[in-house]
């Protein structure tokens, strides 16, 4: 179970969490703020909350509040909360057409789909000592154990089974707006695909009456048969609704329903999933991200659980709804889909597909609209088009090293690539900011994530020293600073791993207290607290065989949506931002960091 730290522990690492960030006037006013909080009302509420943590022992701390965080956000899914990841290309080149790919992926998701349903899917282990656990010997042995004990055999390995409560709403399901408070709905009944395609929306079983799938070449016949469609684009696409603030499209989504589009609408929420079929080809990662993030409003269904987007090339990506679920259950699915569809794929380019009637498999969704409606997504597409168009994405590779050079080194690569982004950040904009890095809590059970929280005292004494003092310190001297801010990064994430960080304590106790109707302590309303949490520098990172690369959205107006990847011998950077921050600049600087920081540990002499 999710551990509910030690509030005096939690006091602690806010403090220092705060240090960077504050002058000294400034951090004696929120010491003291914290302290009283910890002697006082804060106890009690910490006090309650482990409390109904002990009645609850089905579930995490964590789960209601998180749920309930992002279900009562009024502000769009799109840019706000979904995210993206793309997949690699297939590596034989002529797999990559759009209808052998989009085929292929479809088979292989309902696979996996089927395979989780039955309980077959292999579970989701970190392995700590993959040398011992990650045997054959060992999956034998350990599937013979009662599962009561199973994971007891695990943890002597050093193997840790990993929560996979998650994943039952990647298939079938969808947020539905709500006024105040939205709804996930789950259908596991429903048998039919969702496609859309030039903001047409397309339904047919791929499922049949015993629960078998549909043939592969008769999947690719119905995906033939849609791509053939020459249907004009609809004058108000749906799709669009998806787009909006949640209460507008929670009364938007009455009206629809008054209005004689319920059996419609029903089939879009319990569709086994959305893919999306765009009708043009992929220019370059820019516009794969943007692609892949928002496209064009009218062919997507954001509030699908996920959205598997196909490109005319056979570029393809997820996009996903956050709510439901985190990064690690959508990148489990993406590449056991890669996987499959690349190594046992169902069609290959000289597949025919079936002779089946299409036309009668096959249903093109219409809708009613009315005049209220109609506006109803004309306004909703001139907001998405004015968000889209302040948004820039860019992205840098940087090559002169990875993750290879930076362990043999002895230093952590993720710290490494966080210490940059600080770095580049006082180059850039001459100060420290709060910045948030995700971390999965999947190892609890109903664990979601954990902030770590990596701008420090020692990622700000490093970067003032790469940036501001050069010249008045040795390569011996940066490099300590380096290692420094490594070991610190280091303890922060296995920390925020074992559910011992601060932030969803303290998210929890306000929670609680908002819920139990008592006045917000002193402590919430201190404005360096408002500070942290307002993350201008907001991080996340996978890497994978099957994912090219990720992104999202800023999560404040003025702020960086940063997407990055360690490989071995090279690291990749996506950057989100509005028109009050210039990400070009900040990656030139990230890039310049990098630079330094490798230079710094091959042992050279860098030039300011």
């Amino acid at each position: 179970r999710l551990p509910v730290p030690k509030l005096e522990d939690t006091i602690t690492r806010y403090l220092n969490a705060q240090k960077p960030l504050l002058n000294d006037d400034q951090f004696r006013k929120t010491e003291e703020l914290a302290h009283h909080f910890e002697k006082g009302i804060g106890r009690e509420l910490h006090e309650q909350l482990v409390a109904q943590d002990n009645r609850n022992k089905h579930t995490s701390y964590i789960t209601g509040p998180w749920f309930d965080m992002y279900l009562r956000a009024r502000e769009p899914v799109v840019l706000n909360f979904n995210a993206f990841m793309s997949f690699n290309p297939d590596p034989k080149s002529e797999y990559n057409d759009q209808l052998i790919r989009a085929t292929n992926m479809t088979v292989s998701a309902i696979r996996f789909m089927k395979t989780f349903r039955a309980g077959y899917l292999e579970p989701e282990v970190f392995h700590l000592n993959p040398e011992k656990s990650d045997t054959q010997i060992f999956k034998k042995i350990i599937r013979f154990v009662p599962s009561s004990l199973s994971w007891f055999g695990a943890y002597m390995v050093n193997a840790y089974p990993l929560d996979m409560s998650q994943y039952f709403r990647l298939f079938n399901s969808t947020r539905l707006p709500k006024l105040n408070r939205d709804e996930l709905y789950t259908d596991e009944k429903a048998k039919h695909l969702l496609v859309l395609r030039n903001g047409n929306f397309y339904i047919f079983d791929v499922i049949d009456r015993d629960g078998n799938m549909l043939k592969p070449s008769e999947i690719q016949a119905h995906l033939k048969y849609i791509l053939n469609d020459n249907s004009p684009a609809p004058a108000f696409p749906l799709g669009y609704l998806s787009s909006e603030n949640r209460d507008t499209w929670a009364l938007l989504r009455k009206n629809l329903l008054d209005n004689g589009n319920e059996e419609a609408l029903q089939k879009v929420d319990s569709a086994v999933f959305c893919l999306s079929l765009d009708d043009f080809a992929i220019k370059d990662f820019v516009h794969l991200s943007h692609t892949m993030l928002h496209g064009d409003g009218a062919n997507r269904w954001y509030d699908k659980s996920f959205n598997l987007i196909i490109t005319k090339d056979g570029t393809a990506g997820v996009n996903f709804e956050h709510s439901w679920g985190d990064g690690v259950a959508v990148l489990r699915f993406q590449n056991e889909v890669f996987k499959d569809s690349t190594k046992t794929p169902a069609i290959s380019p000289q597949s025919q597909p079936a002779s089946v009637d299409s036309s009668r498999a096959v249903q093109k969704l219409d809708f009613k609209l009315n005049d209220a409606l109609k506006a109803g997504i004309t306004k909703a597409k001139q907001k998405f088009d004015a968000s889209v168009e302040a948004l820039s994405l860019n992205l840098i590779q940087f090559h002169e090293g990875g993750k290879d050079l930076l362990k043999q080194k002895k230093v952590s690569p993720d710290a490494v690539a966080q210490l940059a982004f600080q770095m580049a950040f006082l180059r850039q904009y001459n100060q420290t900011v709060a910045t948030y890095e995700s971390c999965s809590t999947a190892a609890f059970k109903h664990g979601r994530t954990e902030t770590i929280r990596p701008a420090s005292i020692h990622t700000k004494k490093c970067s003032e020293a790469f940036v501001r003092e050069l010249s008045k310190h040795s390569t011996e001297e940066l490099q300590k600073l380096i290692v420094e801010c490594s070991k610190y990064h280091g303890r922060l994430t296995k920390e925020a791993a074992m559910g011992q960080g601060f932030d969803r304590h303290l998210f929890g106790l306000r929670y609680l207290a908002l819920s139990k109707g008592i006045a917000l302590p002193d402590f919430y309303q201190d404005q360096a607290y408002a500070r942290l949490n307002h993350n201008i520098i907001s991080t996340s990172t996978l890497v994978s065989p099957a994912v090219q690369l990720g992104g999202f959205g800023p999560v404040v107006s003025d702020g960086f949506g940063v997407g990055y990847q360690v490989h071995e011998d090279w690291i990749g950077c996506n950057v989100s931002a509005y028109p009050t921050r210039n990400g070009k600049e900040f990656l030139q600087c990230i890039h310049k960091s990098l630079e330094d920081i490798f230079n710094v540990l091959k042992g050279k002499k860098i030039g300011s």
